[in-house]
Parts: structure tokens; C-alpha cells; sequence
């Protein structure tokens, strides 16, 4: 079993676990903790994060990455990478969000990615930032969405509604109601779903009080396969989600935290294109000073 020694600050320590894995757990801030697992058979790399929403002064925002384009055009933000959305904003921790369309731009990984800073890009799903709706969709789409009261869901929708603050979409709903349901996904081709692939997940315990963050890495022979659809959803059960919606992968699975001591940001996974890459939207946490 998992043993898991907290320390707050960037006090880390290193834990041995009898199924042969590693693990590094790191109080980051009150209310955030993650820890980065190393696990041999199979080989994966595991970056999770638990974030307390109980936490008094804690918020989770939605942010998009630069300006809208084009006004009422077809396209809505402009990729930037998620540490440089996380300092623009202030983050205490940023991770990648919903699937995306850049102009002019076919999807590809490592050196076949040709997504950059600035290029004129769409959400697939809703986004919602501080009350502004900014995309919506045709086809309903898992969400995860903090509510005016606070509260925080994940649910299928179209649009933000009047109740809604900040809404980040993905897909598919890999968890509910305590039960792993990956093969509900309407989005995904039968390629992203039964291939280990990179991955980003967001999932909410029973109380809706406790948000899990976890990074897969994936695609490096040996060291980190990733996961399957259903291999993610098992493992957001075992953290404890009933609630889990998988987030945008591949190369933009980035999680990144903002050190308390020299306020910068410090990427805890290994991205797979070998850098960050840039994206449409994040979702961040921050703490009141």
C-alpha cells in the first residue's frame, strides 16, 4: 500500500513501495500536496496532485491563453503555454486543459507538433472564465465546472449556465458515481481510447471537496507506457475519485507548480514533445496571499 509522508514548503522524501515503485510527496502550499510515482511493472511515471477546495482562501479559475483573435469569428484565444498563463494569472498550480483546433495546424507529437504561441485556436468544449462564457459546443461534453456557490461538478453540457463561474471542458466522463465507465466516451476514437497514450485527468471525491489531478506520462519505451481509457479510470477510482473527466494528452499534459521560494513556475512531469507545449485553456489554483 501507498505510504504518503506530507511536508510542507519543497520539503521532499522519498518513499519506497513493496510493489516495487518510488514516490516523492510534496506539501506545496496549505491545501495542496501532489507526488510524482515511478512505477516498474509496468514502467510508468505518475504526477498527482490533491487539491483541498475546503481550503480557506483557495480557488480554482479557468483561463484561456492570449486575447481572442478575431471578435465574434470562429476562433476564440491564442495558444500560450500553461506556465506563462499560470504567471500571467498568478497561478499557485496550473494544468492543461480541453481539447483544442489551432488555425492551419494538423495534430502531431515531438517534432511532428506544430502548435505555437500566438497561433489563433478554439476550445472543443464550453469555457467559462469568471463568469464570461467564451466557447461553447453543439454536442454536450463532460465538464468540470465550479459554480457560483462554490461547489464544484463534473457534468455534461453544451453551454455554462447562469449558475456557473468557470467551466473547462475534455472527454470523456471516465468516472460517476464511484463507478469507472470509460467506454461511455462518444469523442474519442477507438485509438485514443484502448492505446496507452499520455494523459490528464481531473477527479472529484464523494463530498465534491476534494479535486485529484493526475498526469500520466506516456510513449517512452521502458520508462512510461501511459494509459488506456479504462486503465485511467481505474486508477482515479483507486485515488479515491467518483466523479473523473479525462482532460486534453499527449503533448499537452503538462503539470506545473509555482515555488513558494523564487516564485517561478516548475513543471513536474516530462512533457512528451521534450518542451511545454501550447494550449487554449488551463485550469489553475490559487491561494490568497
Amino acid at each position: 500500500m501507498l505510504r504518503i509522508i506530507s511536508f510542507w514548503l519543497l520539503t521532499l522524501t522519498l518513499v519506497q513501495l513493496s510493489a516495487g515503485a518510488e514516490t516523492v510527496t510534496n506539501g506545496l502550499r496549505p491545501g495542496i500536496i501532489w507526488q510524482a510515482e515511478t512505477r516498474k511493472d509496468p514502467p510508468q511515471r505518475l504526477v498527482i496532485a490533491e487539491v483541498d477546495l475546503k481550503q480557506p482562501g483557495l480557488h480554482l479559475r479557468v483561463a484561456p491563453g492570449g486575447p481572442d483573435p478575431d471578435g465574434s469569428g470562429e476562433w476564440e484565444t491564442t495558444l500560450l503555454e500553461p506556465t506563462k498563463i499560470a504567471r500571467r494569472e498568478k497561478f499557485d498550480l496550473v494544468v492543461n486543459g480541453d481539447f483544442f483546433v489551432a488555425r492551419g495546424v494538423n495534430d502531431g507529437e515531438g517534432t511532428n507538433a506544430h502548435f505555437h504561441a500566438r497561433q489563433w485556436a478554439r476550445t472543443e468544449g464550453p469555457a467559462m472564465t469568471d463568469g464570461r462564457t467564451w466557447s461553447t459546443s453543439t454536442n454536450a461534453r463532460a465538464c468540470l465546472i465550479v459554480h457560483k456557490n462554490a461547489t464544484v461538478t463534473i457534468e455534461a453540457i453544451t453551454a455554462p449556465s447562469d449558475d456557473d463561474w468557470e467551466v473547462i471542458g475534455g472527454g470523456p466522463r471516465l468516472v460517476h458515481n464511484g463507478i469507472a465507465s470509460p467506454k461511455t466516451n462518444d469523442v474519442a476514437s477507438s485509438h485514443q481510447r484502448n492505446v496507452r497514450h499520455p494523459r490528464t485527468v481531473v477527479g472529484l471525491d464523494a463530498t465534491g471537496t476534494k479535486l485529484t489531478i493526475l498526469i500520466v506520462e506516456g510513449r517512452k519505451r521502458g520508462i512510461a507506457l501511459g494509459m488506456t481509457y479504462a486503465e485511467l479510470a481505474a486508477e482515479m477510482v483507486r485515488l479515491g475519485c467518483t466523479e473523473a473527466l479525462n482532460l486534453d494528452g499527449g503533448g499537452s499534459s503538462l503539470l506545473a507548480v509555482q515555488d513558494p521560494k523564487t516564485g517561478r513556475m516548475k513543471i513536474l512531469n516530462h512533457p512528451t514533445d521534450g518542451h511545454e507545449r501550447a494550449v487554449a485553456n488551463v485550469l489553475g489554483v490559487t491561494l490568497d496571499n
